[in-house]
């Protein structure tokens, strides 16, 4: 994020139907502080990790916490706090903060997480207030420095905890004459931006998102976490709340999205409100999720539970039931260290263990391989990877599955071509129900150092959720500039039927998100173009000026994308005060199938500014100043300006003709109500046949291929993948010979997706007719909801 901005205001069985046609002085389990309870032999989790149990005091805690909370912003020390089951300071004061006595209360700095290990949040229970404030630039009167407030807040984490919110300020900032740490009774601050997720969170009172005096903050994430009372956004440009419940909901920017959320407030976003336009998305239910696997206490037993994915799911779950998910012991898993290497990791994964990675940077002169379906890994503390020879920092197999959680990348100063990369190029196998999944996954690209990578996140897989994902083109810190942290793209998804949950990407030097796979879906997305481009020449798509932040392929025919919020501010520190523009902040294709809801641009300051919002529509974010906002509620094409409608009329008997029919009847071809086989559903049936005439006197070659489309209902969709064919020729005749086989691609492959040939004859065959068939074989996940589907089989020939 930048840190200048403009002013803003504070604020099952289914029937299927075919168509045709380093403080390690705080590592202190066991320390002359008291001994540990009769819990069974701690596993070594290294210096980096402390964990709290009923021996310390809430002094000790707040002094250890508070300890650890001062790291720099670019810092290369990690830190990871967990606190066992229990009750953790006295409630006596809760009524007045400012007197309150023997209460948990400390700010929470950059690479710093803080979890309870208990199975439910309820298990540990803090009276006080683990918390964030804005950066404070004006002592005496703070409300003269509204920036950089919460700006570059950012890298800490908090979650599986209870709080009965008591807060104070504490250090230097009690000492200030208005303090920022103050809160009202029975309230927690959390003023955060990027990389600073709340999980299984329970505030038994208010939250407030915002510093005290509405210091600018700008953006965050809040998953499967109760607030009993007020959430207070305020100053917040965009926040992303999923499967929660609030009480009220109170403020905000831009762009504030809620998906499967109890007590949100209902969308109104671009609709007139107040003196404005509402800046409010509400999504009834997260069309899928995965909540982020935890480590946790099972009795006196350390496990890591790994919570199974959901669909068409609100609200919150806190069970760690078999029904629920997965608990694996802590056996299962290898616990890395810092100083690990590449190889160690990898001998580890292939050895069939987890990984569970411990605070640290870790310098890898290859990548992890995470080649078998299941494997989870998972970081604490914001452990940090680190590829030291142009390679990758995790490259997952072709096998579905896979979780990753709590890591961040930093791009090393020797360029890869990718960071992450999910899936090998044209990777097929995928489970819709166990999707691999990315949770709370970070990058970089700069800020500690120079780093250099052309692509951050490359999704190949199909099926593939992301959960919380920030890529991050420094636009600060060391080895800043156009030609130095050098990134094109910050996700490529390649893979059908991905879906982005909380997608923050930012700064990147061409499109900051490429969508080619059918089928995607982001619920929130925020993006800051670069600042830094020195000219509209260096920043150009072709022919387009800028590039768009978010841009699906021009071949995709289904994406849907709800709440984005593209922002430019280019500064003219780096541009010479030349106006440089974007041509729009969204680029998808026009077709139908494809639609866009909640998008907004903003120009926060500097030269130029967007020109459009969503291709060539919504109204230009610029003009003199900052703070410049535009909003356009739904886009979508009715018609498809590449598509033709084609007819052709052949009259009687005209000498030398190539002619295609389907043979009798253009009916529904009913494939009727499918049969569960184990893994999935299947279905069969038979095509119409397509009659091929060729009465030409040159015998040229021929072929008739056909490609099916997505099988919709009212109630869901499935792609049409899942169906394979085998042709064959049902009449002689012409030279024709039948096409090969193609297998559903719940098999393998990509089914009938792909154009495949029904029938064909070679230069120089009889002339003559012919008639193709070909039995249809349907193989769908049992994942899929029940009801009536239709598709369209498109055929095509050529001669």
């Amino acid at each position: 994020m930048h840190r200048n901005r403009a002013d803003h205001p504070p604020t099952r069985p289914g029937r299927l139907i075919g168509a045709g046609a380093t403080i390690a002085a705080l590592a202190l389990a066991g320390s002359a502080l008291g001994a540990a309870p009769a819990y069974a032999a701690e596993p070594d989790f290294g210096p980096n990790v402390t964990i709290f149990d009923d021996t310390w005091t809430a002094d000790q805690i707040s002094a250890a916490l508070m300890a650890a909370s001062t790291e720099e912003e670019f810092s290369l020390d990690r830190h990871q706090f967990f606190f066992k089951p229990g009750t953790y300071g006295s409630a006596a004061g809760q009524n007045n903060p400012a007197t309150a006595t023997g209460i948990v209360n400390s700010e929470l700095g950059y690479y710093q997480a803080v979890a309870g290990l208990g199975a439910s949040p309820e298990d540990v229970r803090i009276n006080g207030a683990i918390h964030v404030e804005p950066v404070r630039a004006c002592e005496a009167n703070p409300w003269d420095c509204q920036q950089p407030g919460s700006l570059t807040r950012f890298w800490r984490s908090m979650s599986n905890l209870t709080f009965n919110p008591i807060q104070r300020a504490i250090g230097a900032d009690a000492n200030r004459p208005f303090p920022s740490g103050t809160a009202d009774a029975h309230q927690l601050r959390f003023a955060v931006s990027q990389a600073a997720p709340l999980r299984r969170i329970n505030i038994e009172g208010k939250l407030t998102l915002m510093g005290r005096v509405g210091e600018y903050a700008s953006g965050g994430y809040l998953a499967n976490s109760k607030v009993s009372g007020e959430v207070l956004s305020g100053s917040q440009q965009q926040w992303f709340t999923r499967n929660s419940s609030v009480g009220t909901w109170n403020g905000g920017v831009w762009n504030m999205v809620f998906s499967g959320v109890s007590g949100a407030p209902a969308t109104d976003f671009a609709q007139p409100v107040g003196n404005g336009l509402g800046n409010k998305t509400n999504v009834a239910q997260t069309p899928i999720n995965r909540e982020a696997p935890f480590l946790y206490l099972d009795g006196s037993d350390y496990k890591v539970f790994v919570p199974k994915a959901k669909q068409s799911t609100s609200g919150v779950d806190w069970s760690t039931s078999a029904a629920s998910g997965q608990s694996i012991p802590i056996g299962d898993f290898f616990i890395a260290h810092e100083g690990a290497t590449a190889a160690q990791l990898n001998a580890a994964l292939a050895a069939g263990k987890h990984l569970l990675i411990t605070p640290g940077v870790y310098y890898l002169d290859a990548p992890l391989d995470v080649d078998r379906a299941g494997t989870v890994v998972l970081g604490l503390g914001y452990a940090s990877l680190v590829p030291t020879a142009g390679n990758a920092a995790i490259e997952v197999g072709d096998v579905a599955g896979v979780k990753i959680a709590g890591l961040t990348v930093d791009a090393g100063e020797v360029l890869s071509d990718v960071l992450v990369k999910v899936g090998p190029d044209g990777a097929s196998t995928s489970d819709p129900a166990d999707p691999t999944t990315l949770s709370d996954v970070f990058i970089r690209v700069g800020g500690p150092w120079a780093g250099k990578a052309t692509t951050s996140i490359e999704v190949n897989s199909p099926d593939t959720l992301l959960d919380h994902i920030w890529a991050w083109r420094a636009d600060h810190g060391e080895g800043v500039g156009w030609t130095s942290n050098v990134g094109d793209h910050g996700v490529v998804v390649n893979g059908d039927d991905v879906t982005a949950l909380g997608l923050f990407v930012e700064h990147y030097q061409k499109n900051q998100v490429i969508w080619n796979g059918e089928r995607g879906r982001t619920i929130f997305f925020q993006s800051e173009i670069p600042y830094d481009a020195p000219t509209q020449g260096a920043y150009k798509d072709g022919n387009r000026l800028g590039y768009a932040a978010y841009r699906v392929g021009d071949h995709v025919r289904h994406h849907l994308a709800q709440g984005l919020g593209v922002y430019s501010f280019f500064d003219n520190q780096y541009n010479q005060s030349q106006d440089i523009f974007v041509e729009s902040g969204v680029q998808v294709p026009q077709r139908p199938g494809v639609r866009v809801e909640s998008a907004v641009s903003v120009k926060l300051n500097g030269t130029g500014g967007i020109k459009h919002i969503v291709n060539d529509q919504g109204d230009a974010a610029q003009g003199a100043g900052g703070g410049v906002s535009k909003f356009l509620a739904v886009y979508e094409s009715a018609t498809d300006p590449n598509a033709q409608n084609l007819q052709v009329t052949v009259p009687e008997g005209a000498p030398g003709e190539f002619v295609w029919s389907i043979d009798g009847t253009n009916d529904i071809v009913d494939l009727g109500t499918a049969v569960e086989n184990g893994d999935h559903f299947a279905a069969a049936g038979t095509i119409n046949p397509v009659r091929v005439t060729d009465t030409r006197r040159g015998a040229t070659p021929w072929s008739v291929s056909a490609q099916v489309g997505d099988f919709d209902s009212p109630g869901g969709s499935f792609g049409g993948k899942y169906l394979g064919w085998a042709p064959k020729i049902v009449e002689a005749g012409g030279g024709a010979v039948a096409g090969a086989a193609v297998q559903s691609g719940f098999v393998s492959g990509n089914g009938l997706a792909h154009s495949s040939a029904l029938g064909s004859a070679p230069a120089g065959h009889e002339r003559g007719s012919a008639k193709l068939g070909a039995d249809l074989d349907l193989r769908i996940p049992v994942s899929a909801t029940d009801g009536t589907y239709r598709a369209t089989l498109t055929i095509t020939g050529l001669g």
